[in-house]
């Protein structure tokens, strides 16, 4: 018997890394041709841009992406696998062979597991590299077209305090997070200090504006490149570069500008303790590196969720409800992750609360499915 089920064990744990892969792939295949037209359409304009290096492009920027809609993946797989079983009575073969529900899922939620490991230490970081080269060739391609490119919503921005007065700096997109700049618009101001009476005021004048193609944080400074000067009373000129004096380190920089996801696994933890001594929010870096440790397990609560609305048999009917169970369930527990991720961030959650409830919620409300229809 313990042959059987070893034999068992591995027939359903490949049946169920077949359906989550193929599901993965399905879905890889077709965010990237919908994520390729739509840079086919910005860059139609632009001679420069080949079709290799839009497909490129377009092949980079999907991993990251795709690593958010793992968890449905996983969903969405197992109960494909579990339906396809129960459609071909294998599951009712398995029964009357003495093997439980307990059993025949306990493949699936090991291969769950390691495909949880995997992502977490191995293709979270691949994603987070592909998506910063991802972003050099974005700049490459939009860095001198006047007003096209795939922009943030509304990009980055940086106050600096010179001794010739203060510069308001805004980048259109980041590289390297925030060590390199591309699409700036720099706002010059003079600060003078007047005396009115007994009281003491500054002045704040505009004195020009600047356009630059890129900017890199060099040791004490700013310097840009592909610079047009406009003044108020000047026409404009034309630089190859332009330096503007800053205290900011490359690390303070890394943290103001990286987002938590482009950061990979193996950094977060070096990203928080230097975010904490430059006295920077850690709240979204905690989050995510608590998310990605309880990713396997996240998506071994998936296969409970999928097992609890997919065992049932073909014959006794209400397919479709228990697939829209599933979805629904899905949608659910991402609604969850998405409160707790916004709690997190505004500091009102525990990041380790809220990385971890959704797997709480889930595996324990799949678990009480199953153990209410296999025990009653």
């Amino acid at each position: 018997m313990s042959m059987v089920t070893n034999t068992l064990g591995r027939y359903f744990a490949g049946r169920f890394l077949v359906s989550a892969v193929g599901v993965f792939a399905s879905i890889f295949i077709l965010l990237v041709l919908v994520d390729y037209i739509e840079m086919v359409r910005k860059t139609s304009g632009l001679v420069s841009a080949s079709a290799l290096m839009v497909a490129e492009t377009s092949l980079f920027r999907v991993p990251q992406l795709l690593e958010k809609m793992m968890p449905f993946c996983v969903l969405i797989g197992a109960m494909t696998c579990y339906l396809a079983l129960s459609r071909r009575l294998e599951l009712v073969v398995a029964r009357a062979a003495g093997v439980s529900a307990w059993q025949f899922i306990a493949p699936a939620l090991t291969s769950a597991i390691m495909l949880g490991f995997l992502a977490t230490v191995a293709y979270n970081p691949m994603s987070a590299n592909l998506r910063e080269l991802s972003k050099r060739m974005e700049a490459e391609l939009f860095g001198s077209a006047p007003s096209g490119g795939v922009q943030d919503a509304s990009g980055f921005w940086l106050n600096q305090i010179t001794p010739d007065g203060q510069v308001i700096i805004n980048a259109a997109r980041s590289e390297r997070q925030g060590v390199r700049l591309t699409g700036l618009t720099l706002f010059r101001f003079d600060t003078d200090r007047s005396k009115d009476g007994d009281q003491s005021k500054d002045r704040i004048d505009f004195k020009e504006r600047i356009e630059a193609r890129e900017a890199a944080l060099e040791e004490g400074r700013w310097v840009f490149r592909g610079v047009r000067r406009f003044s108020l009373d000047a026409p404009p000129i034309d630089q190859d570069t332009y330096v503007v004096p800053t205290t900011l380190t490359p690390a303070q920089v890394r943290n103001s500008f990286s987002t938590p996801e482009t950061v990979s696994f193996w950094q977060l933890p070096s990203y928080i303790r230097s975010s904490e001594s430059s006295g920077f929010a850690t709240a979204g870096y905690r989050l995510q590196y608590h998310k990605l440790i309880a990713q396997p397990f996240l998506l071994a609560a998936m296969v409970m969720l999928a097992a609890s609305v997919s065992l049932r048999f073909f014959r006794m009917g209400g397919v479709q409800k228990m697939v829209l169970s599933g979805v629904g369930a899905g949608f659910l527990l991402y609604v969850l992750s998405k409160v707790t991720e916004d709690l997190s961030k505004a500091e009102l959650m525990n990041p380790i609360a809220a990385a971890w409830l959704p797997v709480f919620v889930g595996g324990l409300t799949g678990f009480l499915a199953l153990l209410y229809q296999e025990d009653g």
